[in-house]
């Protein structure tokens, strides 16, 4: 496959992480891939122009480096849902333009992994979900599931939406969001069992941004 669109059950629970992850995981078994942040809030003003901490993460662990306009196209700089942020910037956030950004940087890499924002059903624009830009970019979803309490539910209603929506569900990393969570191998039991695709990974919890994960690519091959 060409790549994946990577959404979580919610904001928070380690999305940038993953998608690093993954960058770094398909880097180390030879494969080249970029990263892409197509819609961002919470952004500071450089000499360059606006820039996202998550978006400039994903770029570092590029191979090769793309232009950061391609991985960000839109940055807002109010940390709050992307589509109020947009609003408040009076832009329109469009399909289009992500469209060209993202064949941009999939004629540079075989695989683009793309990072939403916040969880699923958060939108971009009034006419515009996530769900729009996984179909129009072709690509299957990994859901990362942040370990804490009620990430079971969370965790099925997503993964039942993203498929209602017409998407793939590719697979879903766990992050461990919360160390002190009682019982979490047992949410992890019940996770593999009930979720409709594979567990590529279990990201432990770290507080300096930097887990050492174990992926399976498998299913992303």
């Amino acid at each position: 496959m060409s790549g994946c669109f990577v959404t979580g059950t919610d904001t928070g629970v380690g999305k940038t992480v993953a998608s690093v992850a993954l960058l770094e995981a398909l880097a180390a078994a030879g494969c080249r891939a970029v990263g892409m942040k197509p819609v961002a809030s919470g952004c500071r003003r450089s000499a360059e122009g606006w820039r996202n901490e998550d978006a400039e993460a994903l770029l570092a662990a590029s191979v090769p480096t793309p232009a950061y306009a391609d991985v960000n196209p839109y940055a807002f700089a109010e940390p709050i849902a992307p589509h109020v942020a947009a609003a408040d910037a009076g832009v329109r956030v469009a399909l289009d333009p992500l469209r060209s950004a993202y064949g941009r940087l999939a004629a540079q890499a075989p695989f683009v992994v793309v990072e939403g924002a916040g969880g699923w059903m958060a939108p971009f624009a009034e006419d515009l979900m996530q769900a729009d830009l996984a179909r129009a970019f072709g690509l299957p979803v990994v859901l990362v599931v942040g370990l804490r309490l009620g990430a079971i539910s969370h965790a099925l209603l997503s993964a039942r939406a993203i498929v209602a929506d017409g998407c793939v569900l590719a697979g879903w990393i766990a992050n461990r969001v919360d160390p002190q969570m009682a019982r979490a191998e047992a949410t992890l039991d019940c996770l593999r069992e009930r979720l409709p695709a594979p567990l590529l990974g279990v990201l432990d919890h770290a507080p300096d941004g930097r887990p050492r994960p174990l992926l399976d690519l498998g299913p992303l091959r």
